[in-house]
């Protein structure tokens, strides 16, 4: 067996942390921003009806004007629940795990998938105001 110096283990080591910290960050999902991810995609597909006026502001409270209001929820209560996307009834009314008559957007093309599935992240990263 050969016997390897202290320098040689130093070198070794200093060249595989970057690789280490390389692989440690593969298996997360990237932080998504409200602003920048979550926002874009509301505007696209919910401020037609709930903003003041809409149908779906006049049927439910629901405003998409900023983060303070979507987070304000409905005016039967909150409709994100940060860090838990299967309570809260935004996910499910845009991802479909609610009864077709209620699904969002309402007599629309659903969202893509891709785009719900920013939504569930930015939920259970905690629905942060980014």
């Amino acid at each position: 067996m050969k016997k390897i110096t202290m320098k040689q283990y130093m070198s070794s080591a200093a060249l595989g942390l970057p690789l280490v910290l390389l692989l440690a960050g593969c298996n997360r999902t990237p932080t998504v921003s409200f602003a920048r991810d979550v926002q874009p995609i509301i505007k696209k597909h919910c401020v037609e009806c709930h903003l003041q006026g809409g149908k779906g502001f006049l049927a439910s409270g629901f405003l998409v004007e900023s983060y303070a209001s979507v987070m304000k929820g409905t005016k039967f209560g909150p409709v994100i629940v940060p860090g838990d996307p299967l309570s809260s009834s935004l996910y499910r009314l845009v991802a479909g795990e609610v009864d077709k008559s209620i699904q969002m957007p309402h007599g629309k093309d659903p969202i893509p998938a891709n785009q719900i599935a920013t939504i569930e992240n930015w939920i259970a990263q905690g629905a942060k105001n980014n």
